[in-house]
Order: C-alpha cells, then structure tokens, then sequence
C-alpha cells in the first residue's frame, strides 16, 4: 500500500497544516515526528523547550487517534531515519513546512534534500510563515505577507491512515544532557493555544496597548501566543485571520479594544519581517549582520561580566529580576528582554553570540530567526539600526516605581525601603543594618559603575559606525534587509505603544 510521509518538525497541530493536507488529498499518510540527537545537542536547546514538545505531540497524537491514526515518533538523524523507513515501505513523496532554523536544521535540510534527489522522492515544502524563501529583494515582501495570510486556512477533509502506524509519543526519552525547565513555564498543544487566543481576543487584549511594556501588567496585556507560534501549536494566519474578524465584530465604541488588536496584528508583521531576515542570510547567527562591526566586541569578552548576569548578580535589581523571572517562567515580556541584551552589550560590553545562546534555552518561545535579528539589532551590529541603550535604573522608576515585581522575583528586595529601592548599594551601613539587609551578599553591587561603563560603550560603538567603510557597508545591508512596508502602514505601526520592530523577543 502506497503513502505519503508526513514529517512533522516546528509545526505540531493538525489544523491549517498545509503538509498534512496536501498528503490527505493524494491518499494514506504516515505522520512522523523525528527527535534528532544532534539537535538537541546544540548549545541553544532546553529541556523546557523538549518538554514542551512532548506535550504538543501527546495533543497532536489524541486528535489524530479520532481519525483513526496516530503520530509515529522515531529517534536519529533525519537521512538514517528516512532510510529506515523507506526500507520497510517506499512512500510516494515527503510533505513538511519550511523551516527557519539554526544552523544545525539549516544543514540537515540540505542532507534531506539531496536523500530525496538520490532516491526520486519528492519533497513538498510549504510555508510556515509569511517568509518566502528564494526572496531576492524587499520590494514585493508586504504583499507576499499579505496574500499568505488571507489565503483560506487549509484543514482536510478526510484522513486514511497507512497501517502499521506507532504510538510511542509518551515514550519520548528525555535527552540526559538537557537542563533548564521552568516550572511555572506555559505547557504546550493546540488545545492551550487556542485557549489562550481566545482569552486574549476576548478579553486580556483591551489592555494589550499601555499594558505590554511594564513586566507588571504585560503577563495578561501580551498575547502569550510566542511559544504556541514557535512550536507550530496554531498557524500564524489562523491568529491573524480570528483576530481580524474579531476586530471587524467590535462595536463602534469598542475604540481601546479595537486599537489593541491592530497594534497586535502590526507585531505579528515584524514578526516574519525578523523571520527573513535570517531565512535570506543564515549566517547572521553566527557572525555580524554588517561585516564592519567583526572585532568590536569578541575579543573583549569578560566572562565574570557574563556569569554576573547569568546568576541573576549584575547589582541592578530590574536586571536581576528580570533573569530571576525568566528562569522560573520561561517567559519575559518584550521591553524587559530588550533591557537584558541591552545591558549585556553596553555597560557589561558582552558580545551577541554567547549572550544569544544563554538567553535561547531560557526563552520557551525562542524563535531562531527573530532571535538572532534582534539581538544584532540591540547589540548595534546590524549597521542600519539606532543605537538603543536602555537605563536598567531608568526602566526600574517608569515600570516599577513601587518595587512590586522587583520585589515578587528578588527576596531580599522586600525589607529594602522605597527610597533604596532602586539603588540599593548606596545603602548606607547603619540602614543595612536597620533593615537586616547586608549589600554584596543579599543583594549585589553593580558589578560596574553604569553611567561611566554605558558612556564608554556608545563612544566605542559610535566611533566604529563613523568609519568610512563602515559607512559604506551600510547599504547593501539596507538593500537585504530593511522594511519595505508601505508608509502609511509604518506610521500606524509607529504610532502603537512602541514601534514594534525595535521590540526584542516579539513575545507578543
């Protein structure tokens, strides 16, 4: 009996699966989801993300049960796994989605692709995002983004499934090496992806303009849908087509809800346009966006500066809240992961790389291609960017000016009085000692002195964007890269509670 192979990678749902539902039209599918040893092996890979998985495949398994069928997990490397299974019967052709990844799945793609040539198999790749690989400029991505996410959302109609099938997803064995899974962490499936969309169209997105900025207000105000769109829980034109319709339903009073939604809906557009990024030139992972920034930083890296931030010990108690957050979450809202790469690369004057690796296991919803973008972008390396240096202090007093999350994610915090608050290493020792709080123990010193530090960085920075290569370098990177984005719908975007394209994480 002939068949079909579906490979199932970032994209665990069964609804709006374009792989799916092409392989359904010709016939008997055969789902497959591959844990690939290599992959979770790479130094951006968590046990949280891992964990996350197995439950999307469980909710994916259950709903394919109703069909009559079921989700096969099968563990190697992709070429191997495929032999394996074309050895115990050829199937007529592989359908999957696009992938946008790192490096790693960047290459075994390539090894796929050559295993299906060898073998004349056809390979079926569709889109997952409204990125468009091939593209070779700017000029006509808006509308592509467009014309894919008005597309009708595809679901099929009948599935037959090809016998034998297994159902080994509760026997997933956790990688030993992984570590990090949070435990107020979001869990993951369809099921929850549509919950939680629901919960914000209907209710928590009245507060989505004004509330995402303040890590106070933006667990509720934000979407929460990053991690169900980076694990393929729920398509992106699903999201962006109930989102329309349900701003279209308003009633004309509705104003405030309504401007939530079209600030949501301009998000989910920078969110692809940073996906490109990354799909039009991989090596942005791993080295400068713009080649004139190479040595700015790497050969400068301070490793205790690194293992400070890390500990949740940078002195700065919206930092340290923040990491301290984010590792019991998984989850940080926009402006607060923006401060974090921002104080990485300017006071602490940390290279991008090493900081993007440790921040991808923390993030649940880490999203390559959006990832590496906006850290360059934050980091100052892309060359076509403004240089956006955010206070830690200055965030503290406009975000938390009563110390409440400050004091929910650092302890030590909540016998410090309000006017310590925000710098309580100028503490004097008879206030220390009233408040039975002791600095460089309970609470850390800066581990440098911040205005000086951040002054220094800019000099360093400023004086290599002022280089006349660098100045020269600039437009071809513009020419890859930058938004195409009609006017009129930037000024809109820019008149949101913050111009979303300078938002790092795009947790929505």
């Amino acid at each position: 009996m002939s068949y079909e192979l579906v490979w199932f990678k970032r994209d665990l749902r069964w609804q709006d699966h374009a792989a799916l539902t092409e392989a359904a039209a010709r016939g008997p599918v055969r789902c497959i989801y591959v844990i690939e040893p290599e992959l979770w092996l790479q130094p951006d890979a968590a046990l949280q993300h891992f964990e996350f998985v197995r439950e999307s495949l469980q909710a994916l398994d259950r709903e394919l049960h109703l069909h009559g069928g079921g989700i096969e997990i099968h563990t190697g490397e992709l070429p191997e796994v495929l032999t394996l299974i074309w050895q115990e019967a050829p199937f007529r052709g592989l359908h999957s989605h696009q992938e946008t990844g790192n490096g790693f799945t960047y290459a075994r793609d390539i090894k796929v692709a050559a295993w299906c040539r060898a073998l004349l198999v056809p390979w079926t790749e569709h889109a997952q995002f409204g990125v468009v690989r091939g593209l070779k400029n700017r000029n006509l991505w808006h509308a592509e983004w467009e014309k894919h996410m008005a597309a009708p959302v595809q679901n099929f109609s009948r599935l037959q499934f090809y016998k034998p099938h297994s159902t080994a997803v509760l026997s997933m064995q956790t990688p030993a090496h992984l570590t990090h899974n949070p435990p107020l962490r979001q869990r993951g499936g369809r099921p929850l992806a549509l919950a939680t969309l629901h919960s914000f169209l209907h209710a928590r997105s009245r507060g989505y303009r004004g509330g995402i900025s303040s890590p106070l207000s933006a667990p509720d105000a934000c979407s929460r849908l990053s991690a169900y769109l980076a694990f393929g829980c729920i398509s992106m034109r699903e999201v962006v087509q109930r989102t329309r319709a349900h701003g279209a339903q308003l009633p004309p009073q509705a104003s405030r809800h309504r401007a939530g939604l079209t600030a949501f809906i301009s998000r989910l557009y920078w969110h692809c346009h940073f996906i490109q990024k990354l799909e039009s030139e991989p090596a942005i992972e791993w080295r400068n966006m713009h080649r004139g920034y190479d040595g700015l930083r790497e050969h400068d890296f301070n490793e205790a500066h690194f293992a400070a931030l890390k500990a949740a010990r940078t002195g700065w108690p919206m930092v340290d809240a923040c990491v301290t957050m984010l590792r019991e979450t998984g989850w940080l809202n926009f402006r607060m992961r923006a401060m974090l790469v921002s104080v990485a690369a300017y006071p602490l004057w940390l290279h991008w790389r090493p900081v993007g690796e440790w921040l991808a296991t923390q993030f649940l919803d880490y999203e390559p291609g959006i990832h590496w973008s906006q850290l360059q972008m934050q980091s100052g390396t892309t060359g076509i960017n403004t240089t956006r240096v955010y206070n830690p202090i200055k965030q503290a007093q406009d975000h938390d000016p009563h110390g409440k999350f400050v004091r929910r994610w650092l302890p030590a915090m909540r016998i410090v009085s309000d006017c310590d608050l925000f710098e309580p290493w100028q503490m004097s020792h008879q206030l220390q000692l009233n408040a039975g709080v002791q600095t460089s123990a309970d609470i850390a010193q800066p581990v440098v002195e911040l205005a000086q530090a951040t002054r220094e960085a800019k000099q360093r920075l400023h004086a290599r964007r002022q280089n006349a290569e660098v100045k020269a370098g600039k437009k071809a990177v513009v020419d890859k890269h930058a938004s195409r984005k009609p006017m009129v719908q930037r000024k809109s975007a820019q008149a949101s509670n913050e111009a979303a394209k300078q938002q790092l994480g795009f947790d929505f």
